[in-house]
């Protein structure tokens, strides 16, 4: 592979995009993807159900970052850092439909990848603290106690009586919800960016991240 496919700060027209990216990097980015919209459009906040997806997306994202460090030079941290200088002359590379070509993320995407990963972390953390990092099955247990008001299964710790009074967890939910809908806009201006930059490249961005490929770099656009 040409040394440019390595670095996108040297993105050319020899740079060639993964024609299919990994496995970890698909889980990852789909598994993620179900978990922010499960949680932010169809589960209870606070119900065993939110928890468990919410531990998931846990997972899903330590999995993710770990795999940043360790797995394929396209899916590092140092394939695609974040640089909004080089975002912003992407943003405006696209305006001419003469986008250039990067081995792994281009930098607007790996932008809105950072910034979906810290809002991601940041509901994970209040959530954890929302809950006092009981585990679902231990939250689970406490739901149907209290639906049978059978006070004395409760634990005495854990949960939201001891984040430090109604203004902490007012503040945490507040936060915690911020986050979550955050999220949400930032997952419809990724959709958004890969539907211009699909159209702009004349490629199926979509494609490498099921199970796919997509042309080589360059093919199908105009002269």
């Amino acid at each position: 592979m040409a040394p440019a496919a390595l670095n996108p700060r040297l993105a050319s027209a020899d740079a060639t995009p993964p024609a299919l990216w990994d496995p970890v990097v698909r889980i990852s980015h789909w598994g993620i993807a179900a978990v922010v919209i499960t949680n932010g459009l169809f589960t209870r906040g606070g119900s065993t159900t939110h928890v468990w997806i919410g531990w998931l997306g846990m997972a899903l994202l330590l999995m993710r970052l770990v795999w940043g460090v360790i797995g394929r030079p396209e899916a590092r941290f140092s394939a695609f850092p974040p640089n909004p200088a080089a975002a912003v002359r992407h943003l405006a590379d696209l305006l001419t439909a003469r986008p250039r070509d990067y081995a792994s993320h281009n930098p607007a995407g790996a932008i809105m990848v950072y910034a979906l990963w810290a809002s991601l972390a940041v509901v994970i953390a209040t959530g954890l603290v929302m809950t006092g990092g009981a585990s679902p099955m231990k939250l689970a247990e406490q739901e149907a106690a209290l639906n049978s008001a059978d006070w004395s299964t409760l634990a005495p710790e854990g949960g939201e009586a001891e984040t430090g009074g109604d203004d902490w967890t007012g503040w945490l939910k507040e936060v915690h919800s911020v986050a979550a809908n955050m999220m949400l806009v930032l997952a419809v201006l990724h959709v958004a960016g890969v539907a211009v930059e699909s159209r702009a490249t004349r490629r199926n961005l979509v494609a490498p991240m099921i199970a796919g490929s997509r042309a080589p770099s360059g093919s199908g656009r105009g002269a």
